[in-house]
């Protein structure tokens, strides 16, 4: 399991680590139910009406030194996932979820970011 199976998991109500288990003992979906429902197999496809975002929580407000370029190693001390049925919903409510100063946040996005991502 990874972290983005994980968050599909919890957005979809799917128990995407349970079936790839029972999978890998040598059932097949129409043989495992969805735990979940009760009532469908896992090879159903869950419905989604609604739009899911997870955004890291960076500590720069404990670090305000720290390093802020965009690396492959992992800064995030924690994140934050919000719902909703649009994207820009979904978007406020994580953000508003970080409790930082979201014109900071929003007027960068709204600018363009001037720094290069590091590789």
């Amino acid at each position: 399991m990874s972290r983005s199976s994980a968050l599909a998991s919890k957005a979809t109500g799917y128990p995407i680590a349970r079936v790839s288990a029972k999978i890998a003992i040598g059932k097949r979906l129409d043989e495992i139910p969805n735990a979940v429902t009760s009532t469908t197999g896992a090879a159903f496809e869950p419905a989604l009406d609604y739009c899911v975002v997870k955004i890291p929580r960076w500590p720069f407000d404990k670090f305000p030194n720290g390093d802020r370029h965009v690396t492959t190693q992992m800064k995030a001390t924690g994140e934050v996932m919000a719902v909703d049925r649009s994207f820009e919903s979904a978007l406020q409510k994580a953000v508003r979820s970080l409790e930082i100063d979201n014109r900071t946040f929003f007027g960068k996005i709204r600018h363009g970011c001037k720094n290069k991502v590091v590789n």
